[in-house]
């Protein structure tokens, strides 16, 4: 067994700061519907999300957490200085696009950034294709399944309050968006804080720190429980800070939302996020709910979505990992240039 040097115990705090990075970057993705259709002050949504966010673990296993500590790269290559690229790869990424204001993935830009660093330190075969084809579907699957079931949901509600004066369905909308509100940030906190669980897993691992982590599946990779309270509350944490700056796009640039529009984005995306997280799917939670609000717009016709928005997240989307990934390799080389 190992011991808990300093470099092990500062990246594993450099592992619980990129957690309450992305807490506080998706913060928008919880509270956003919440907040446009001013059912909430934004100092109670967010509080209401990290609550949510922290006890996730209470209702799901840990199936992500092994995905991402043992499937995305091989766990036997991990060092120190890949830890330390992959976390620095993807904090760096998620605070700029964070400041452009821009939803990007915070679990794309985790998964770069371990793949940049993997490969620059063992090569293209480090890479666990499985795994990682896995996550490179959930890029598609997620904001899909989210935008669809959005969608579905939009015209039942519309149907069967065909009739309903607005006010009168307001009213039935108002306290079933708080159980929506509730689902999608079980599903967040439990999808999101999962992956620094398998990071700060594999790094235990590759000091001889956790026993029982033998043979290449990642279902061999046991997380500790310590490990699982901590990343769950530096997750509420983040997500206690918000992310201001991203609450604007998410709540109103994609599309305008009433009080039945906000309980369908969010009951669509908690449903994708349940099943993403039930098969070890580490998906974008942004993405998730962005296709569900993106289908609660084209529910009210395609004029109803501001396009442009809805492209430029794409784009940002499609370039988070290979962005992540530069920079994992880059920060990968710099710490073992200082002999991390």
């Amino acid at each position: 067994m190992g011991e808990y040097s300093f470099a092990l115990v500062a990246l594993i705090a450099l592992a619980l700061i990129f957690d309450a990075v992305n807490g506080m970057h998706d913060a928008a993705n919880s509270i956003a519907t919440m907040v446009s259709t001013r059912m909430m002050k934004p100092f109670w949504a967010v509080m209401w999300a990290a609550f949510f966010n922290f006890i996730a673990f209470l209702f799901f296993g840990v199936a992500v957490a092994k995905t991402v500590g043992a499937g995305i790269i091989d766990k036997d290559i991990i060092t120190l200085s890949v830890i330390f690229g992959a976390l620095m790869g993807a904090i760096i990424w998620n605070l700029l696009t964070w400041w452009w204001g821009m939803p990007s993935s915070s679990s794309h830009a985790l998964v770069g950034g371990l793949i940049g660093a993997g490969i620059a330190k063992a090569g293209g075969g480090s890479v666990v294709w499985d795994g990682t084809m896995k996550t490179v579907a959930g890029i598609v699957l997620s904001p899909t399944v989210g935008m669809v079931l959005a969608m579905l949901m939009m015209l039942a509600i519309s149907w069967m309050f065909r009739r309903v004066a607005v006010t009168t369905a307001d009213k039935v909308f108002r306290p079933l968006q708080f159980v929506a509100s509730s689902l999608y940030s079980l599903g967040h906190g439990a999808n999101d804080a999962q992956k620094t669980m398998g990071i700060i897993a594999v790094l235990l691992y590759s000091q001889g720190l956790l026993e029982g982590a033998d043979g290449a599946n990642g279902d061999k990779l046991p997380i500790p429980l310590w490990v699982v309270i901590s990343c769950q509350a530096a997750m509420g944490l983040g997500t206690m800070i918000g992310g201001w700056r991203i609450v604007k796009t998410m709540g109103s640039k994609i599309t305008k939302l009433s009080m039945s529009q906000g309980f369908a984005a969010q009951t669509s995306g908690a449903i994708a996020l349940f099943l993403a997280t039930n098969y070890g799917v580490p998906v974008s939670t942004t993405q998730t709910i962005a296709g569900s609000i993106t289908g609660v717009g084209i529910a009210r016709g395609a004029s109803a979505v501001r396009w442009s928005v809805a492209r430029d997240i794409f784009v940002t989307w499609i370039v988070t990992i290979p962005a992540a990934a530069t920079m994992g390799a880059l920060f990968y080389g710099l710490a073992s240039a200082l002999g991390i």
